[in-house]
């Protein structure tokens, strides 16, 4: 598994403010489906080296996941300009996260 969730999390007012594209992952250190989904992950951003990538850990009481209504792990929600673009649930493929950064890479 490539770098692990951090509890760190930026506030929603920070992750609004940044300029350019962010993907921001949610998930659990200890949960499986986020562990088995992380090759898939890692393998669609390996294709945008320079993309802004956040990995928070979720759970009950943490603000900036309510503030993104995440149910389930992982969810990543892809953004620009602190702006949500699309969002993937739970993926199963590299090309639905592809998908979804080239949306992201569309001029606005």
């Amino acid at each position: 598994m490539n770098k692990p969730y951090s509890s760190d999390e930026p506030t929603r007012a920070e992750v609004d403010a940044f300029s350019g594209a962010t993907v921001v992952e949610f998930g659990a250190n200890w949960c499986g489906i986020c562990k088995g989904a992380q090759p898939i992950i890692e393998k669609a951003l390996s294709s945008a080296p320079t993309l802004r990538h956040l990995k928070v850990e979720d759970g009950s009481g943490r603000p900036l996941g309510r503030s993104f209504g995440i149910k389930l792990w992982p969810t990543l929600v892809f953004m620009r300009d602190g702006r949500e673009l699309g969002r993937v649930v739970r993926p199963t493929s590299a090309d639905q996260i592809s998908d979804e950064l080239a949306r992201l890479a569309q001029p606005a």
